[in-house]
């Protein structure tokens, strides 16, 4: 456990975006394997992605790391919501997300926070901060009122479910799903490796739309 807890230690602070910006600028262009998307299910919302397969974005030409990208608005990528009790499984989701090509930025509370900031405060800047929310559904999230607050601040901050929120069970039978998210589709945590790379796939999927955007309105 100390090898993960020193390696988050070290992570990179978000302040250094433009040096990463001129890292990626610097590579030759994209990787068509860092372009794949979570398809939908066909069932109704509030149901799993567990089973859905994964296939290339038609956006996979999009570079999110460009200098002019929209991706740099925002200090983070990903900020991950979790409950206290989770913080050994979301620091390998981190730990996974940032060794990607693209270097996902992630907010990390334990990590990020600002010591001596206050608590309401520390949230809501890191939804604010942060492109999409990964919320990691487990017993302990239902029973936290810190998640439960942080999780009604990121659906406040887009309640259309256009991505940006991720929620992942865990542990968790469908029936408790929360309401709130009962329109967004979910990914279950069955196998880690495959819940990380679904992560994955939904955080690059956004990113990738959200430049593509961009581009057709500066056309």
């Amino acid at each position: 456990m100390a090898g993960w807890f020193r390696r988050l230690l070290h992570k990179p602070k978000s302040s250094s975006v433009e040096s990463l910006k001129s890292s990626h600028c610097a590579s030759s262009s994209p990787s068509s394997s860092s372009s794949s998307s979570a398809k939908s299910s066909s069932s109704s919302p509030g149901t799993s992605l567990a089973t859905s397969s994964i296939s290339l974005s038609p956006v996979s030409a999009v570079d999110i790391s460009a200098s002019h990208s929209p991706r740099w608005d925002k200090s983070y990528d990903v900020c991950i919501c979790h409950s206290e009790g989770d913080v050994e499984l979301v620091s390998e989701l981190v730990s996974y997300l940032e060794g990607q090509p693209e270097s996902f930025r992630c907010f990390l509370q334990l990590r990020d926070a600002v010591p001596g900031s206050a608590v309401v405060t520390e949230l809501c800047d890191a939804v604010q901060n942060s492109h999409c929310w990964v919320m990691l559904i487990t017993p302990g999230f239902l029973q936290d009122p810190w998640c439960r607050y942080q999780m009604h601040q990121a659906l406040a901050e887009a309640p259309m479910a256009n991505g940006r929120t991720i929620p992942v069970l865990k542990d968790v039978d469908r029936k408790d799903y929360p309401r709130e998210l009962r329109n967004i589709y979910y990914i279950y945590m069955a196998l880690k490796e495959k819940s990380f790379r679904q992560i994955r796939d939904t955080v690059m999927r956004y990113l990738q739309e959200l430049c593509q955007s961009s581009t057709k309105s500066m056309e």
